[in-house]
């Protein structure tokens, strides 16, 4: 007796295990490059954030902004901030607009640190992405922000899940 064929995997199922894995081998590739720096994936996506800013000539932002933008819990960005603050990469300062709410704002260690970032996410797309051609490229990097979008029109923000849903 041979046993019965395993049902086949639908389409869907492996398109997702195949960008979890890409997406892993990406944050590994980033989080082993950037170790020595004593910087996770997550606190250098906070910094890259701080850096766009939007408050304040575009150089501030509030922790609930940079929590939104993270699409994290405010309490878990408040972990990620006070990890930051503690390196001396991020500073609390006073809104002058609101004296109540709390500014964050890059220190220049911090905006070191966010050029540092951004060659060692650099050197990880070209070693990842660099043997495929730039027409497949453009095409995946197209029909991924167009799934990404039709899946915000279906479920939109703000819905947190305690988590990081875009680690």
């Amino acid at each position: 007796m041979t046993a019965p064929n395993p049902a086949p995997v639908p389409a869907e199922v492996e398109l997702a295990d195949a960008v979890l894995r890409v997406a892993k081998r990406i944050r590994r590739g980033t989080f082993t490059r950037l170790s020595p720096f004593g910087i996770t994936p997550s606190q250098g996506r906070a910094l890259e954030v701080l850096a766009r800013g939007s408050h304040h000539g575009g150089r501030m932002i509030r922790l609930n902004q940079l929590a939104e933008r993270l699409h994290i819990a405010p309490r878990s960005v408040t972990t990620v901030v006070d990890a930051l603050e503690a390196a001396g990469l991020v500073a609390r300062v006073q809104d002058p607009e609101d004296r109540r709410a709390i500014l964050l704002r890059l220190t220049e260690a911090g905006e070191r640190m966010v050029a540092q970032i951004g060659r060692v996410r650099q050197e990880v797309a070209e070693e990842y992405f660099g043997p495929v051609s730039p027409g497949d490229r453009a095409a995946l990097l197209r029909l991924l922000r167009s799934t990404d979008e039709a899946f915000e029109r279906a479920h939109p923000y703000p819905h947190h899940h305690g988590g990081d849903a875009r680690a």
